[in-house]
């Protein structure tokens, strides 16, 4: 391939090829520029004509090369007069660089002794061989990895710039065979699911090579399993079209058979073809809990579930449903059951907790997502959609045999779409309600322990020696936890945990409590008695932290969020939380971070609703919103030097952490992300909605980072009803731009319009300087989109000054960069350069790095309408850069996409096609369908002038039900794109 205009191979940097021996052996290459290494020293090998000889010799494998022959390797049939002393004269060179005895004369001619293995020649063969051995075998992935390894032996071309007819015919069977060896690596991409991925760099083989036909056929293949089949047809026309044209000749039978089987919609295409010994799965998940080392009793049930397990591989749904009330211990006896049960599944065991008893239980979207990527799914190749990750799910299922555990479920409705439909698999499900409704499952009614084994479980645990002595006392306390698995091993922990109490102080204890016990025998009663009794030891500083902590919202806390909700310093608040952890009253998730079981959580809060005064409540909460807020708006001002929210925002108490740089801030907003926007949506008081809003403001971040842009708009949805509800204008109108934010992050751009509209009203009325300068700078954006040119101007004018009037300069900045956008869209270039090139100055001046990034690719945009190609790369390479250093998706992709532009309008569409696929693949699942248009339109145009028209036909048609959708401005200019081309 033309390594100027066609695809690359992403190799590592060139080295000599590596061989065991001394550390001065000499080793070659010739899979690129001829050379030669002793030990890491890079030898010099001469003129090109010298490197010539070099290579003729390195190409015999050891074989002796005569005169005629190496004459005739040099000039053919019209050598010159000198030829024999020229070739005497090289070689004497090349035997004083490599040495007498690796250059030697016989026979009248030369040759080159080295060890196998010295040339990347020998080891690229070498390792092809064991690749083809080990696809032969079956194992599909270290045949992938062997192929990587031999094509990133080359650099380049090989044999580079050596001259002669010999050099010219090795250099393209070596060029040739690289190519035969990327269509296998690709082939092997597709067998093992990587169709997604392999779309790009298939688009740009087939524009560097129209008529390999190989190619063809497996971009079609990719498609189709990307579920584009309208584009992989789209392939096969433009292929016959071209055949036709440039050799009069149909397409291959093998092809012409693909594109019936892509009509037919062929099952059997759409997933990777069997193998005569199929690979291992490319990951074997094991995510079982670690077994109790104490499990008591429940033999029966064991057996019963361990028996159904066993005979998983000839059912075609073995599925076990254990319920029972909290505590009883059905995780316990289910992870249990489990790990007997391993043999049985040796492709892998999958577990989720799915937070069934919460307020919010986990979304099976969400789970299978999880599943699919520990199955070796890779994330590009995940959908969106609930039905189709459910049934990728079972794809990929298919022919495995793995144990899935769904601990926790809320109802089946919830765990339907994760339970696998072929034989060889089975799920284990545990619940608080008995599912009758789960077709064809074994139910398991999961009740308290016998006497007996409540006695060996409290004993397992506190010792023989002292359950012995006072076996009596040791009944009474089991008796007394109701016989519940949970609440004996908290007992019985208890004790164990203090020697100097005995068997019957613990009883007595428990006896205080008897009333309450006797009405353990429904539902979360049971539970909560059995917590009361491990709440009722802790010292009042512990008993005040497990309370008050339970308050939060989020799946989890950080020990320095912990210590700002419980006004400790960070060692007294980890004091307190390592000693709940002791208890089993709190988890610990990761260093520095605690959570509660779901049940615990409820239980914490009805003790804070009992033990505390409701002002403490309160204060608690908003210690924690003040820490999360005045954190969050450090993060904002490292990200936004200049930044007017910390002078507009509402004041807090306590004080949040600093960082060091930004890049340490960013990891602390995306890790608290989940909590933060879960103390934004319950900070409902009357004194929290404005520092819960401005929490909202100062996380701007989260929306555009696409990992959280859904949670981030729910929550400003709920502050913006509750503002509202509160007649509270200002936190209105501020939540408002929050939401706008989101809802242009989205590509909603109607609903975005009214949003702003409405926060601008309410600004005005309440001068509020913050939405009164970003609403119209987000109407002038929205304009833009819309086509809407000369109202976006006068939105954006006022923009500026209102930053201006503020003193808000990165502000006035993103005002300018937009406003760069209006002029271009004017045909303003000139001005749209200066515009941008001033929003940047700004920018740096004040160390934005993200935000200059947005500068820079405002002023890529312009340059490239001005025709400066190369300044317009070098803006959005640079841009693009700290995109994905900020974790900005959304930003990352719409840069890929105009990098993909500037190639267009440069004359490169081979290169356009490939970045428009990347952008598409970054943008899954954020910027709204009407940027998908865009980047669609554009790779279009580029699969059009790269040969392949039909496939562009598919995406502008996609394009335009798009916008037609949309109703965008875009639909006409699109409907010209697909008025068929006349012929001729």
């Amino acid at each position: 391939m033309d390594r100027d205009s066609g695809p690359r191979v992403r190799v590592p940097e060139q080295r000599a090829p590596e061989k065991p021996g001394t550390a001065d052996a000499l080793r070659f290459t010739v899979l690129g520029p001829v050379r030669a290494w002793r030990g890491s020293e890079l030898l010099s090998s001469g003129s090109p004509q010298q490197r010539a000889l070099l290579a003729a010799l390195l190409l015999r494998d050891g074989r002796t090369a005569t005169a005629g022959e190496l004459i005739d390797a040099f000039w053919g049939e019209d050598p010159p007069s000198q030829a024999l002393a020229t070739i005497r004269t090289y070689a004497s060179r090349l035997r004083k660089i490599l040495g007498q005895d690796t250059l030697v004369s016989e026979s009248g001619g030369y040759a080159i002794r080295t060890d196998r293995g010295a040339l990347d020649l020998t080891l690229a063969q070498d390792l092809s061989a064991e690749a083809e051995k080990a696809r032969a075998a079956g194992d599909r992935c270290q045949a992938r990895t062997l192929i990587n390894k031999v094509l990133g032996l080359w650099d380049g071309e090989a044999l580079a710039s050596v001259p002669g007819p010999y050099a010219d015919n090795q250099r393209t069977r070596l060029e040739e065979w690289r190519l035969q060896l990327t269509e296998t690596r690709l082939d092997l991409d597709l067998e093992v699911g990587c169709h997604a991925e392999a779309v790009s760099e298939l688009t740009a083989l087939t524009a560097a090579h129209p008529l390999r036909e190989r190619l063809r056929e497996l971009l079609m293949v990719a498609l189709y399993r990307s579920g584009r089949q309208a584009e992989a047809l789209a392939v096969y026309a433009d292929t016959r079209r071209l055949l036709a044209e440039e050799l009069g000749v149909d397409p291959r039978p093998e092809l012409a058979q693909l594109q019936q089987r892509i009509l037919r919609a062929d099952e059997e295409l759409a997933r990777p073809a069997d193998e005569p010994a199929p690979a291992p799965a490319p990951l074997k998940p094991a995510q079982l809990p670690a077994t109790v080392p104490d499990f008591t009793g429940r033999s029966a049930f064991v057996s019963e579930l361990g028996s159904r397990l066993a005979t998983a591989e000839g059912s075609v749904m073995a599925v076990s449903a254990v319920a029972g009330i909290g505590g009883v211990g059905k995780t316990t006896l289910a992870v249990h059951v489990a790990h007997q049960a391993r043999r049985h599944f040796p492709d892998g065991q999958l577990y989720v907790d799915l937070q069934g008893a919460g307020a919010r239980a986990a979304e099976p979207e969400t789970v299978l997502g999880s599943f699919l990527r520990a199955l070796g799914t890779a994330d590009s190749a995940i959908p969106d959609t609930l039905d189709e990750r459910a049934a990728l799910y079972r794809s990929t299922l298919d022919g495995r045999r793995v144990l899935i555990l769904l601990d926790n479920a809320h109802d089946a409705a919830q765990i339907r779409p994760l339970l696998p439909g072929t034989p060889g698999c089975a799920a284990l499900v545990t619940s608080r309600v008995r599912m009758v409704d789960l077709a064809g499952a074994h139910l398991v009614d999961l009740d308290v322990m016998s006497p007996e084994e409540a006695l060996q479980l409290f004993t397992r645990i506190v010792g023989d020696e002292r359950v012995g002595a006072e076996r009596e006392a040791a009944l009474d306390v089991v008796a007394a936890c109701g016989f519940l698995p949970l609440a004996i091993r908290i007992a019985a922990s208890r004790l164990a945990a203090r020697r100097t109490w005995t068997v019957s102080v613990l009883a007595a204890k428990l006896a205080d409590e008897r009333r309450r016990l006797d009405e353990l025998q429904a539902g979360d009663l049971a539970v909560k008695a059995t917590f009361e009794l491990g709440y009722g030891q802790l010292e009042p500083a512990q008993a005040r932290a497990f309370r008050l902590l339970g308050l939060a919202d989020g799946p989890d806390i950080s020990l320095a969020a912990a210590a700002a909700l419980l006004n400790l310093d960070p060692h007294a608040a980890e004091d307190l939380l390592e000693a709940l952890v002791d208890t089993s009253l709190v988890e610990s998730a990761a260093p520095g971070r605690y959570r509660y079981h779901d049940l615990v959580r409820l239980y914490a809060r009805a003790c804070a609703e009992r033990d505390e005064e409701p002002v403490e409540r309160e204060s608690a909460l908003s210690r924690l919103l003040d820490f999360y807020l005045a954190t969050a708006a450090g993060v904002y001002a490292l990200e936004r030097p200049g930044d007017r929210l910390a002078d507009h925002r509402e004041p807090t108490q306590y004080s949040g952490l600093t960082f060091a740089d930004r890049h340490s801030a960013q990891d602390w907003l995306y890790t608290e992300a989940n909590s933060l926007l879960a103390c934004v949506r319950q900070s409902s008081g009357p004194g929290a909605v404005r520092r819960a809003v401005d929490l909202l403001w100062a996380t701007k971040d989260l929306a555009e980072s696409g990992a959280n842009s859904k949670q981030y708009e729910a929550a400003a949805i709920t502050m913006r009803d509750l503002a509202r509800s509160s007649d509270d204008a200002r936190a209105e109108g501020r939540a408002l731009i929050t939401l706008t934010n989101a809802r242009l992050v989205a590509g909603r751009f109607d609903q975005a319009e009214r949003d702003a509209q409405r926060a601008m009203r309410l600004a005005r009325a309440v001068d509020d300087p913050l939405p009164s300068c970003w609403a119209p700078n987000d109407l002038g954006i929205i304009a833009l989109y819309q086509n809407r040119h000369a109202e976006g101007e006068a939105y954006l004018e006022q923009a500026i000054a209102n930053f201006r009037a503020d003193g808000n300069r990165p502000g006035e900045a993103s005002a300018l960069c937009n406003l760069s956008r209006i002029h271009l869209a004017m045909g303003n270039t000139t001005s749209a350069v200066a515009l941008a090139q001033q929003g940047i100055d700004i920018y740096d001046e004040l160390g934005h790095a993200l935000r200059g990034a947005n500068g820079r690719y405002a002023l890529g945009l312009a340059l490239t309408q001005s025709g400066r190609f190369a300044d317009a790369t070098e803006q959005l390479h640079d841009a693009l850069a700290v995109f994905r250093d900020s974790r900005q998706r959304l930003w990352e992709g719409m840069a890929t996409f105009r990098l993909a532009e500037v190639d267009l309008a440069a004359g490169l569409p081979a290169q356009a096609a490939t970045k428009s696929e990347q952008a598409l693949a970054i943008l899954r699942g954020i910027g709204g369908e009407w940027r998908r248009g865009n980047v669609l339109t554009v790779l279009g145009r580029a699969l059009s002038e790269i040969g392949q028209p039909g496939r562009a036909q598919v995406c502008w048609r996609e394009a335009l039900d798009i916008y037609e959708t949309l109703g965008s401005a875009e639909i006409e200019s699109v409907r010209k794109l697909l008025v068929p081309t006349l012929p001729g």
